[in-house]
């Protein structure tokens, strides 16, 4: 499938909302809400999931502009990238992922407005492309921190 700036973007600004949506609603105990992970995995909490949806949001702005990965990240496959992502969040205050949260954003949005038209259409991907950008941040949007934040709701009943 062929890709247009104007349908990235569009994709790209829809899922923004939904996920800011939720961000939003987020109350202080929340962030460390247990989100649900196939057995075997990580443990993540709400916090954990949306700096994992940001940085690789953030990675593939850098694909985007052709730069290559942070120097700490170069030679890891993705469990270990996300390890690292992991081990660099948990500690941070929410209000500080949050920020995260709107500079990558806006980063997405600079980025792709700076990228050439025919970068989307010069040759067949995904209709899922790119990932990053909203299915990926969907996903993990809804598996993860909606089911874990519904899950509160459905135990304070």
């Amino acid at each position: 499938m062929r890709h247009t700036r104007k349908t990235v973007v569009a994709r790209t600004r829809r899922e923004f909302v939904s996920l800011d949506r939720v961000v939003r609603r987020v109350r202080p105990a929340d962030w460390k809400r247990p989100v649900p992970r196939p057995e075997g995995r990580a443990p993540w909490t709400v916090k954990d999931a949306l700096a994992h949806i940001l940085y690789w949001k953030e990675h593939t702005c850098r694909v985007f502009r052709g730069e290559k990965r942070f120097p700490e990240m170069r030679g890891l496959g993705v469990e270990q990238i996300n390890r690292k992502i992991y081990n660099r969040w948990r500690r941070r205050w929410p209000s500080a992922l949050v920020a995260w949260h709107r500079r990558v954003h806006a980063e997405v949005v600079k980025t792709i407005a700076k990228t050439p038209p025919e970068f989307f259409s010069r040759k067949n991907r995904s209709h899922e492309w790119p990932m990053d950008f909203d299915g990926h941040s969907a996903a993990h949007r809804i598996k993860d921190i909606e089911a874990a934040l519904q899950e509160d709701r459905d135990d304070s009943r």
